[in-house]
């Protein structure tokens, strides 16, 4: 298997973790709107993600453990900023606003709105490649989670529209977070997630919300950690791999692994919605499996920081105070190449078509 395509699959199966998580943390949460102030936790959660993230952090540097990512400069703040008011504070509140007001069925089925988001933007606004195959199998996954989840019509009311709101605003969040792709995914997660999740429990609080009882604010805590701590640190590495589009699409599968675990704990019957559901995201996680984007492509010189080794696309010279070993950090240029092999649209080949 050649470096591209170990590459690839180590970014398929990060993008279909970080859905799986998420897709859990969805049902889950909201089985505590009952009890928390959805503004509260959607801060909850957030802060929960942050701060498990820290406690991670924090960990491996007692143990020694050496850096093996290029951490975010002061130039990736504006970039930083966006991401954490799209994603950290409007998505969250939003989305709990509008799970507090929205059936599950229907809030199931607006969340998959998100992929269609992110694909949409990538392809439009930032111009990744698509091919028709990509296309495709993206369709049939976001109609596999449409299907799951329909109940006939979704009223149009403050709930959906919120819904609405949240997976347009995480869309944005999925497409800025590539500009920081390269960097250190935990730093990126760890930051978006103490800055919202203490101003989103600080405004809470303003609010009037009261402060749950210890047992809820620590679930609420660790759903957020896995959910959207754990989930976004896998989202950001399949990014660096495949690309937003792709990653958007694999994410797209969030609903239905949510259900599968819905039908485990909650003895959920299985469906002919369901049964149709597995089989359109089944076609289109195929499609995606044996796409093989191959051209001849030109890499244009370009300097940039992150870990990588010494492959094909990374035949430099090392100064005497550059880390050794590999994977390794450090700031390194790209001179021209003209080749051919199969590629996805990472952070080495976001060329045009």
């Amino acid at each position: 298997m050649s470096n591209s395509s170990r590459t690839g699959t180590r970014g398929i199966l990060f993008a279909l973790a970080s859905a799986a998580l998420f897709g859990v943390s969805t049902p889950v949460a909201k089985l505590l709107l009952g009890e928390i102030d959805p503004w509260l936790l959607a801060g909850l959660l957030y802060l929960g993600s942050g701060l498990g993230l820290a406690g991670a952090t924090l960990l491996r540097r007692a143990l020694g453990m050496a850096r093996t990512e290029a951490p975010l400069r002061r130039s990736d703040l504006p970039w930083l900023v966006s991401i954490v008011v799209c994603g950290g504070l409007i998505g969250p509140v939003l989305l709990m606003i509008g799970l507090a007001r929205t059936e599950a069925s229907s809030a199931s089925l607006l969340l998959n709105l998100e992929g269609l988001a992110t694909m949409t933007i990538a392809w439009i606004v930032f111009r990744e490649n698509v091919d028709r195959r990509i296309l495709l199998g993206a369709l049939a996954i976001l109609a596999g989670a449409a299907i799951l989840s329909w109940k006939g019509g979704v009223e149009i009311r403050w709930g959906t529209l919120a819904i609405v709101g949240a997976c347009l605003a995480w869309g944005i969040d999925n497409n800025l977070t590539r500009k920081l792709s390269s960097a250190d995914p935990v730093q990126i997660a760890l930051t978006k997630g103490l800055v919202a999740g203490a101003v989103n429990v600080g405004l809470a609080l303003l609010r009037g919300a009261s402060l749950p009882v210890p047992e809820l604010a620590i679930a609420g805590a660790v759903i957020g950690f896995l959910g959207y701590g754990v989930s976004l640190v896998l989202f950001v590495l399949a990014l660096r791999q495949l690309g937003t589009a792709r990653t958007g699409a694999y994410f797209s599968t969030a609903p239905f692994i949510g259900a599968i675990v819905a039908i485990v704990i909650f003895g959920e019957p299985v469906t002919p919605q369901l049964l149709a559901a597995a089989g359109l995201m089944a076609a289109g996680l195929y499609l995606h499996l044996v796409e093989n984007h191959e051209h001849e492509h030109e890499h244009e010189p370009f300097v940039h920081e992150h870990a990588h080794t010494h492959d094909a696309h990374h035949a430099h010279a090392h100064r005497s105070d550059d880390p050794a070993g590999e994977p390794h950090v450090h700031v390194h240029a790209h001179t021209r190449l003209v080749h051919r092999h199969p590629h996805y649209p990472d952070i080495h080949h976001r060329h045009p078509h």
